[in-house]
């Protein structure tokens, strides 16, 4: 089930009389793991991962001077990649938490977020409250899954979990749940690339904000360079134009850095 690290030794440093070592020593590639299956931050296209995540973490690997492999792996996998250290980072749309905090270390907060209810259109849901004693689907081990634990009851037998939300919206659209509690970007932009299918999306003042960062080990020597390699984006307009690409807006670049 969990794969094994590659690609993350050293590349030769360049041979006598190329030039000095500062000059010819290049960085290892990065092996960074991700749940693609959280459109449009990371997904399959072809075969190929691809997403808002995947491009910003590219350009932010860039800007340190790393080369990158991006594996999907799965959501609970990625943690045990981490924790292992098999991987040297994750980026999969990943809330930074204090719970999160004990076991891993995370960069600067680079995305942010709120959790927003997915229903059937004419549904009676209008609101989380309007969720109490009706079946919600989530995604398994995540901020959506928490929120509605602090809404219905851990361990709620009205809370139906599973493996990614593409599960869970399908549960809900086969009639074995009244709605979808997740990312908002996750269910409006299924909302929208599924007009035929009529769905509504719900904000409710009740789900906080919440900030994406990039996950690492506990302890690892990359967060620092990472950082800085992050905020060199948001300042030269890289992470503006990466995200215009994907929501075709202007991102609030002011409430990222005042998280820091």
């Amino acid at each position: 089930m969990f794969l094994t690290a590659c690609g993350s030794s050293p590349q030769d440093e360049g041979s006598e009389g190329a030039g000095n070592a500062e000059d010819t020593e290049t960085k290892k590639t990065l092996r960074i793991v991700t749940d693609a299956a959280y459109a449009p931050m990371e997904y399959q296209d072809k075969g190929e991962v691809v997403g808002f995540d995947i491009d910003f973490i590219k350009a932010v690997a860039k800007e340190a001077g790393y080369e990158v492999n991006v594996e999907h792996v799965g959501w609970d996998p990625i943690f045990v990649e981490i924790e292992s250290k098999r991987a040297d980072l994750a980026v999969s749309s990943i809330t930074i938490n204090d719970d999160r905090k004990q076991s891993y270390d995370f960069s600067h907060p680079y995305f942010q977020s709120t959790n927003k209810i997915l229903v059937p259109e004419g549904s009676d849901i209008k609101s989380a409250e309007d969720l109490k004693g009706k079946k919600v689907a989530v995604q398994n081990g995540t901020t959506g899954q928490a929120a509605m634990d602090a809404l219905l009851g851990k361990n709620s037998p009205d809370i139906k979990k599973f493996e990614d939300n593409n599960l869970a919206i399908m549960e809900m659209e086969s009639g074995g749940a009244a709605a979808v509690v997740a990312d908002n970007m996750v269910v409006e932009e299924y909302a929208k690339n599924n007009p035929d299918k009529n769905l509504t999306v719900i904000e409710d003042s009740a789900f906080d904000s919440e900030f994406y960062g990039v996950l690492f080990p506990k302890g690892s020597e990359l967060v620092g360079e990472f950082n800085d390699a992050i905020n060199a984006v948001l300042e030269n307009g890289t992470y503006t134009e990466i995200y215009k690409k994907w929501f075709g807006n202007e991102p609030n670049i002011d409430v990222l850095k005042e998280q820091q």
